[in-house]
């Protein structure tokens, strides 16, 4: 049966509430698809759904759901059965859990873990939120120092059950620092009798247990790793990120980018389970912040009233401007925003970016500005056609270099460069946009 075919067989079973049913049809899919499933039901059924899969599907399943189901489903379950679970899952995703638990069910598992269980939690739990150190694992497979390729093959055959992944090997000495990084590939290619510190790769790329989880996934991607070793300030082997878990990183910082990009605040659930007044807290400051920029734009055009008065033909093309200054400065931003973000430019390429910007925009200033000239020509005649088209190739230029400089500085001055926002960059464009057409209009109609 296809995954469809599956769900919808678990439908009719949730339906007709037959639980043998559900059971079976819940073990066929794959944990992922349990976990959707789990969370468009009625409460009542997660456990349900949860408690009829083996254990470590369960496990595995648990770990795709929610934080916050997670900690909704964690207080509901008896503590055996938590326990139990929780020891199945891997370290970082026991240790995120186990930072969002009540306190109350926090010690509850805690006293339950074995030792070992309990003194990885907690170290794994006492590191800062967004460093490598919280997003680690600690279950990696390592083989020591000076073994042959037969003994190391043995060593991974004995540890593989309880590790993250197998295609890498860390090589470690005897007081566990790094010295290199075998593949499984490589062992199982090489002559028995060979030696692993003749095999391995001694320049590891590897990140401090404190770097930003940012630059954890930069180098995963960077170097195409399944798994980056994280290392303490003496070079021990800590942990782990494997490459699945720089994914999630990398689509959470684009989430947040998207998020600033549009002037919403952090979410710290999904959409889906966001409150009203937590989308209302995430959303009303900016725009409070954007309704007063407007106010500049209103000022504006008061201030060249009798121009308006006089040329009442102005206020048809002021619309079209303004909104092109904008998308101008939002296309520049965006360009910016995402380049600083992935290091494809920095603060060093702030001339040669400004030089070709301000070609780029002149051309594209002086497209769009033909383009209006012929309609201002047939509507209002030459002389408002002339003002309306060199205002479009300023407001394109200066809006341009607006969404280019602003994120350029932001860096500068340590702030995340996606607060050069859309909405923020529209702004300042509107009213550089409104004071450049009418400030024209009135010298070059001789107002």
């Amino acid at each position: 049966m296809t995954v469809e075919e599956l769900v919808r067989a678990l439908n009719d079973a949730v339906a007709r509430d037959e639980r043998e049913a559900i059971a079976e049809r819940a073990a066929e899919l794959n944990p992922a698809d349990v976990a959707d499933f789990i969370q468009q039901v009625r409460p009542e059924l997660e456990v349900e759904l949860l408690m009829a899969l083996p254990l470590e599907k369960r496990a595995e399943t648990f770990g795709y759901l929610s934080l916050q189901m997670q900690q909704q489903i964690a207080s509901r379950l008896p503590p055996d059965a938590l326990t139990a679970m929780v020891t199945k899952m891997p370290s970082d995703e026991r240790a995120d859990l186990f930072k969002v638990l009540d306190d109350a069910i926090r010690r509850r598992l805690f006293t339950r873990l074995a030792r070992k269980e309990r003194e990885d939690l907690r170290r794994l739990a006492s590191y800062e939120e967004g460093t490598a150190g919280a997003l680690m694992t600690s279950d990696y497979a390592s083989v020591s120092a000076g073994l042959s390729v037969a003994a190391a093959l043995e060593t991974l055959r004995l540890t593989a059950p309880d590790k993250e992944t197998i295609y890498q090997a860390f090589v470690l000495d005897q007081d566990h620092r790094l010295q290199g990084v075998i593949s499984l590939r490589q062992l199982i290619l090489a002559v028995p009798s060979a030696k692993v510190d003749d095999l391995m790769e001694r320049d590891v790329v590897a990140a401090d247990v404190k770097a930003p989880q940012e630059e954890v996934a930069r180098l995963i991607s960077r170097y195409d790793l399944l798994a980056l070793p994280i290392l303490n300030s003496d070079n021990t082997l800590v942990g782990i990120v494997t490459y699945d878990d720089a994914m999630d990183v990398a689509e959470a910082e684009a989430t947040e980018d998207m998020h600033k990009g549009a002037t919403v605040g952090r979410l710290e659930t999904s959409l889906r389970d966001a409150s009203p007044l937590s989308l209302y807290r995430s959303r009303v400051h900016w725009l409070v912040v954007l309704v007063f920029g407007n106010i500049f734009t209103g000022a504006g055009i008061a201030f060249f009233e009798e121009t308006i008065s006089a040329h009442i033909a102005l206020l048809f093309f002021m619309p079209l401007l303004v909104a092109s200054a904008g998308n101008a400065g939002a296309q520049s931003a965006t360009l910016m925003v995402r380049g600083l973000a992935t290091g494809d430019v920095t603060a060093r390429d702030w001339g040669k970016l400004l030089g070709r910007e301000i070609l780029v925009a002149g051309a594209l200033g002086l497209t769009m500005a033909a383009t209006v000239m012929i309609v201002g020509i047939f509507r209002v005649g030459l002389d408002i056609a002339l003002v309306v088209a060199l205002t479009m190739v300023l407001v394109v230029m200066v809006g341009s270099l607006i969404g280019m400089g602003l994120p350029f500085l932001l860096d500068r001055l340590k702030f995340d460069p996606a607060t050069a926002s859309t909405p923020l960059i529209t702004t300042i464009a509107d009213v550089s946009g409104v004071m450049i057409y009418f400030g024209l209009a009135t010298v070059l109609l001789g107002l």
